[in-house]
């Protein structure tokens, strides 16, 4: 069994930029498990998308963003690039960094972690099918 002793995450006073998070993976008897935060502000919300779906293209000026794919079939658009990630595959978007989470056929759920400030007003819309933009 691993134990570990985490303190908050801090960002670098130099530069602003908050250290990637560090997933931890501890085995038990009976299979293990994933951790993703430790005692540190976060928001966690599973997104649901629709088959052939999509988000408006965005981005937020005050978090960091790590998304989880939990079903096969998720698209997504990180700082201009295309990923299909399996499930589990997890991408970090820093702040700033355009982004877009879809659906490549079935509806998809994915896990996002937010850390910084959470505050749905902070999604700055770059370009939305929905006319949100």
């Amino acid at each position: 069994m691993t134990v570990q002793t985490d303190a908050p995450v801090q960002t670098d006073a130099q530069t602003g930029v908050r250290p990637e998070p560090v997933v931890e993976t501890e085995r038990r008897p009976w299979g293990g498990f994933e951790r993703f935060t430790l005692n540190e502000p976060s928001t966690v919300k599973i997104i649901h998308v629709e088959p052939g779906q999509r988000l408006s293209l965005q981005r937020h000026r005050d978090r960091d963003e790590l998304w989880v794919a939990l079903d096969p079939g998720a698209v997504f658009e990180v700082a201009g690039r295309r990923i299909l990630p399996e499930v589990g595959g997890r991408v970090l978007i820093r702040a700033g960094e355009t982004h877009r989470l879809g659906s490549d056929g079935p509806a998809v759920r994915v896990m996002e972690i937010a850390f910084g400030h959470f505050d749905e007003d902070d999604i700055e819309r770059l370009e939305d099918r929905y006319g949100r933009a």
